[in-house]
């Protein structure tokens, strides 16, 4: 099997002639009850794509809470405004069972509001930019890290877009269903490959600069 490329550029994802896209269903979830019913298809699941979106701040200093977590498959995509539907019991529980394997990237932040928010230790998460390097890629963003695996680019257009807004355009569901699926068709993709030494999840470096093989 082909080895997969450490970095890719912006210059070569500009060039990529085909764009991501989520190809299932997206589901809007915007009250409490409608959040506690969406679990009994995703507790079905063994591994879902996972990502959080937060209002943007403009301001030095100001932190926004998370208002929306999304949770895909590969044909369903759960967008839960928890602005809307707080964390309720079934999504704490979600979040704190160990035995459906959540995928994401850059989940630090999102650990921190999981345990003040809704007051669970989150388990049964995959970092995917401490999964990547063990396969030779060492670009930690998703947009690089999709494009080296798959040829196609991700559109980060509605990046900065107020996530609390009385109403989520099309363009806002689509691309927070997207990050959802791709951090999880990421994780599907690298599982394919064969399996890397133990050592490569951890030794990056070794002393004097050199890296590890």
């Amino acid at each position: 099997m082909e080895s997969l490329q450490e970095h890719i550029t912006k210059e070569e994802i500009a060039t990529l002639s085909h764009t991501a896209f989520f190809p299932g269903q997206i589901h809007l979830v915007e009250t409490a009850e409608e959040a506690e019913a969406i679990f009994d298809q995703l507790e079905r699941q063994s591994v879902v794509g996972f990502d959080t979106e937060s209002k943007p701040c403009f301001t030095r200093g100001e932190t926004a809470e998370v208002a929306l977590i999304q949770i895909s498959t590969l044909e369903d995509a759960y967008l839960i405004r928890v602005n809307k539907t707080d964390f309720t019991p079934r999504l704490k529980a979600f979040l704190a069972n160990p035995n459906i394997l959540k995928v994401g990237l850059s989940l630090r932040d999102d650990y921190k509001v999981m345990r003040r928010r809704a007051e669970v230790q989150p388990e049964g998460f995959i970092e995917l930019q401490s999964l990547c390097p063990a396969y030779g890629i060492r670009d930690a963003g998703l947009q690089n890290i999709y494009a080296i695996i798959f040829g196609e680019r991700i559109s980060k257009s509605q990046r900065v877009t107020n996530w609390e807004s009385p109403t989520l355009s099309f363009k806002q569901q689509l691309y927070a269903a997207l990050d959802a699926y791709a951090c999880l068709r990421i994780y599907n993709a690298l599982m394919e490959r064969p399996i890397p030494h133990p050592s490569r999840f951890a030794l990056l470096y070794v002393p004097g600069g050199a890296k590890a093989n």
